[in-house]
């Protein structure tokens, strides 16, 4: 009869818990505005770094997508982030926390759009893409677990952010990697070490940096602009960033010039 249609449309629009979207991600990301606040996660390294809010506007340029709005400020690789995930399966307590997982062509998650407001928006803003392709659920590693539970006294990163604080200038942190580069600028929040961590945090931007995963910086000037790059235990940048005039990092330890 006549409601046979409507009863259509909705098989054809039943989501997967975790499923592969078959549109381009520029199609996809064009959606987030819909979603109401939205924390864009990425780990590199020992640095986690987030910003949540609402994403205001998503403009494509090239092979580019830039999120903006009072709360996000990033820069997505289109060559680089080229399928996109819709997972539903997150939880924190009892609450579903909905995520687009921003893969590689390898198949690797180079960092997550993660619904705070929950399902509903988040649903809405993709049911014009209809249902993707069924993957079978990830196992999740429970936050927090591996690594020292306690921050040193002495800890490189700890000490690097309380010689920021204490300079009271306003600097930029900013992570660069694979696919992404996403930016926050401001006064230093004071940091707080927990759970292995020291932490950066404010109502739209955290970083997590773990206890020990920084062994020092590299230090490069450009038109009065100090940029201090993080180096791991090998030596190697790992895409965290620190940005600001060289009055912010005179008293910041372990920085050599590059």
């Amino acid at each position: 009869g006549a409601s046979q249609p409507c009863a259509e449309t909705i098989v054809t629009n039943e989501t997967n818990p975790r499923e592969k979207l078959a549109q381009a991600p520029a199609e996809i990301l064009q959606s987030l505005p819909a979603m109401g606040r939205v924390m864009l996660s990425t780990r590199s390294g020992g640095a986690t770094h987030e910003r949540m809010g609402t994403v205001e506007t998503v403009a494509i340029v090239g092979n580019e997508a830039r999120l903006s709005g009072a709360c996000h400020d990033s820069r997505i690789d289109l060559a680089t982030v080229v399928r996109i995930v819709a997972d539903r399966t997150s939880k924190m307590r009892e609450r579903v926390l909905p995520r687009l997982e921003c893969q590689d062509a390898s198949g690797e998650t180079l960092f997550s759009l993660i619904g705070l407001d929950g399902l509903e928006p988040f649903d809405k803003a993709l049911e014009p893409f209809g249902a993707g392709e069924k993957l079978e659920p990830l196992q999740r590693e429970a936050p927090g677990s591996g690594g020292p539970a306690e921050v040193p006294e002495d800890d490189l990163g700890g000490r690097s952010f309380a010689a920021i604080l204490a300079s009271g200038e306003v600097v930029a942190i900013d992570v660069e990697r694979a696919g992404l580069f996403q930016h926050w600028q401001g006064a230093l929040p004071e940091p707080k070490p927990a759970m292995g961590f020291v932490n950066i945090m404010q109502g739209d931007f955290h970083l997590h940096l773990k206890a020990s995963a920084l062994s020092g910086w590299e230090r490069t000037e450009s038109e009065g602009v100090v940029s201090l790059q993080a180096r791991d235990g090998e030596g190697k940048g790992f895409g965290l960033v620190l940005r600001g005039p060289a009055a912010a990092f005179a008293e910041v330890p372990d920085v050599s010039r590059g």
